[in-house]
């Protein structure tokens, strides 16, 4: 199975923009590229995204209960920002778990009365495996967010098998939060690709900033692959990857380069 797991240093930090950008220059450059979002909290009830999605397979295509009329904003940012259209059966093995509470994994699934097996997402992955070329999956939250009463995200990303990306803040704190995560990833023998700043305001540039991605590379012995620069389309739920201003674009294709796909 190819492809790359992008984790974070905590939520909300960027692994959405991160995997989005790197699923839609993939494509571009003609690798039959495809997102995975295994676990999804704080999903839609009003259903899927019709940009998103082929409703022509919709009536063949039946989904689980745990994630019927669902849809995982994550993915459809993913599948929005590439310009792909998925069929229900597809979409399912990119999302196998959908929940409603905006939440850690593990309650939200107990809230729905269920329990998130990691069998049944490596059986996903392998599905799309199965019919395309590489999967870029993001995670949910940190590395150590719980999934179940007894396993986290970082058990997933064991058994996936995958190279790690890590998307984290650039400012102030992700000195800490970065050399933690590296330390959880390299204790259960996973391969880091590098780590990704991804700046969620303006201004987030400078002396600090720069002295940080040092401190990082030196203690931690990881490559900082690059910075995406704050964008406002970025923000947007339904980015389009041909609308993104040339310093955005120019930064994602320098991380691909290096990752030497």
């Amino acid at each position: 199975m190819n492809g790359i797991f992008v984790t974070g240093t905590d939520t909300g930090i960027g692994k959405t923009a991160l995997s989005a950008l790197l699923l839609a220059e993939l494509r571009h450059r003609g690798i039959n590229a495809v997102p995975m979002k295994p676990v999804q909290t704080g999903c839609k009830a009003e259903g899927f995204n019709p940009k998103a999605l082929d409703f022509r397979n919709q009536e063949s295509q039946s989904l689980k209960p745990k994630a019927q009329g669902l849809s995982a904003p994550d993915l459809d940012y993913s599948l929005s920002m590439a310009s792909m259209e998925v069929d229900f059966g597809t979409y399912r093995s990119m999302a196998p778990y959908r929940f409603e509470p905006a939440c850690s994994p593990h309650l939200a699934a107990e809230m729905a009365g269920t329990e998130i097996e990691i069998a049944e997402i490596v059986i996903a992955a392998r599905t799309l495996a199965a019919e395309y070329g590489y999967i870029v999956a993001e995670g949910a939250g940190g590395i150590m967010v719980p999934l179940n009463r007894h396993e986290t995200m970082l058990d997933l990303m064991q058994a996936m098998k995958l190279p790690i990306l890590i998307a984290a803040r650039p400012g102030l704190g992700t000195i800490n939060h970065t050399l933690l995560s590296i330390r959880a990833l390299r204790s259960d023998g996973l391969d880091i690709a590098g780590v990704v700043f991804v700046a969620s305001t303006p201004g987030e540039t400078g002396i600090i900033e720069d002295d940080n991605a040092a401190a990082i590379e030196q203690f931690g012995k990881v490559k900082i692959l690059g910075t995406i620069p704050y964008c406002p389309q970025l923000q947007t739920t339904n980015p389009d990857y041909a609308n993104l201003p040339i310093p955005v674009v120019a930064e994602i294709e320098k991380i691909v380069n290096q990752l030497a796909i």
